[in-house]
């Protein structure tokens, strides 16, 4: 019910944000708008306020603003409230403001979450210098080494390990170049990232040079029995380097009643601490609770702002990217989510709190907006692209060329949809079973 309830809540907000930004220029601009609609399919709740029609459909997936002569097959009677009546400058005022108001939403969303202090991995902003590899991974396949500094994902500059992991995480399956700094001598190597997760992120197995920190010990557990301390670094378990948290979940959870010697660094000093976990459920557990390093700090308003402004310019030239490489062939069309997994991040998210759940929010808001932008019939962007099309051939196009270019359009989103579903179904464990040339 969480799901449900946080996915209608999130695409509700942003289909009604961007409706809304048609609305409003469409009333400033003088046109008459007949329905202003939540939703397609049948409706199941409407209210007539002057010309307008306002409703909620039945099919939550979207939302539409019908104006007045807006197409050519339209009945028009050249009235000046008519969409078409108005200039080119207005036409495109009107069409760019949905995708403009889901990318404010997500400004101003962001602003808010960062207001709630922010707190990241240390190492995310530092170079991607590798401190460890792992075994059997791609990495250690092409001969990555500890120490090795990456300096280039497929000729892309990657100064820190944000970067890195997002230029990676998007080519699973694809052979991609790197180039590496090793003691001061460039290398060159190709690595092919393994899909990661039901969302198929690209990984190749190298690790940052930390080590998790204990955040909690719980009273009367194994842990606090050995003498564990919040603040000690878990350095390694049976000899074996552990770099992240979830590598010492994997280690604790399989070793139940099994001794482990685990390597703790407290201040500038290092011991071994004998601890054995005990089975809870079907795993093995020690009693801790450990992160990666963090930073933590809390913006103030105008710096929250600023930092918000960034994070969306940033986001949108991304996705443009993204988009740019998914048609090239570069980055993978597995990774694309439809409603599905949108419902599912939104239900994790509302479990993790408000504040996830708004990050999120604007996550998708900022995506809505700027692949409205791409110059795709069917889309706000295709139909500015016409608009702009026309206003250099000077001259309106006829409707047989605008028929076929929205057909154009059409099929390409067709596609993306099929994908997208395709995509949503096979993360559905049950469904997978069913496809056995996904087994």
């Amino acid at each position: 019910m969480t799901t449900v309830l946080s996915f209608l809540f999130v695409l509700g907000v942003l289909i009604f944000v961007h409706e809304l930004g048609h609305f409003w220029m469409a009333r400033r601009n003088g046109v008459r708008v007949l329905t202003f609609s939540l939703g397609f399919g049948p409706k199941i709740l409407n209210i007539k306020r002057g010309d307008t029609e306002y409703c909620i459909s039945i099919i939550p997936l979207g939302g539409y603003v019908k104006m007045a002569g807006e197409s050519a097959e339209d009945p028009r009677s050249g009235a000046p409230d008519e969409f078409l009546s108005k200039t080119k400058w207005q036409r495109f005022q009107i069409l760019i403001m949905g995708p403009v108001m889901n990318i404010a939403l997500a400004f101003v969303v962001t602003t808010v979450v960062l207001l709630q202090g922010v707190e990241a991995p240390i190492y995310e902003g530092q170079p991607p210098v590798v401190g460890a590899v792992e075994a059997g991974s791609a990495a250690e396949k092409v001969g990555i080494v500890r120490g090795d500094r990456i300096l280039t994902v497929a000729g892309e500059a990657v100064p820190t390990w944000e970067a890195f992991n997002m230029a990676v995480g998007i080519r699973p399956d694809r052979d991609v170049a790197l180039t590496l700094d090793r003691s001061g001598q460039p290398v060159s190597v190709t690595v092919r990232p393994s899909p990661v997760s039901k969302y198929e992120i690209g990984m190749i197995g190298v690790l940052p040079d930390v080590n998790p920190v204990i955040r909690s010990v719980t009273p009367g557990d194994p842990a606090d029995k050995a003498g564990f301390k919040v603040g000690d670094q878990v350095m390694a378990v049976n000899g074996q380097r552990i770099v992240l948290s979830s590598d010492l979940v994997k280690a604790t959870s399989k070793s139940a009643g099994t001794a482990l010697d685990i390597t703790l660094k407290r201040g500038d000093t290092e011991q071994h601490v004998q601890v054995t976990p005990v089975k809870r459920g079907d795993r093995g557990m020690i009693g801790i609770a450990t992160s990666e390093p963090t930073r933590s700090f809390q913006p103030g308003p105008f710096e929250a702002v600023k930092l918000s402004a960034q994070r969306t310019v940033e986001g949108s030239g991304m996705i443009f990217k993204t988009m740019g490489q998914l048609f090239s062939g570069q980055a993978s069309p597995r990774q694309l989510m439809g409603p599905v997994a949108i419902a599912q991040l939104s239900g994790e998210s509302a479990q993790a709190g408000w504040v996830a759940l708004l990050a999120l929010m604007s996550m998708i808001s900022l995506n809505l907006g700027v692949l409205n932008l791409m110059p795709i019939p069917v889309l706000d962007g295709g139909h500015i692209l016409i608009l702009l099309l026309e206003g250099v051939a000077r001259r309106d196009f006829s409707l047989q060329v605008k028929e076929k270019l929205l057909m154009a359009g059409f099929v390409v989103l067709m596609a993306l949809m099929v994908t997208v579903i395709y995509n949503d179904l096979t993360r559905i464990a049950w469904i997978e079973r069913l496809m056995p040339w996904r087994n």
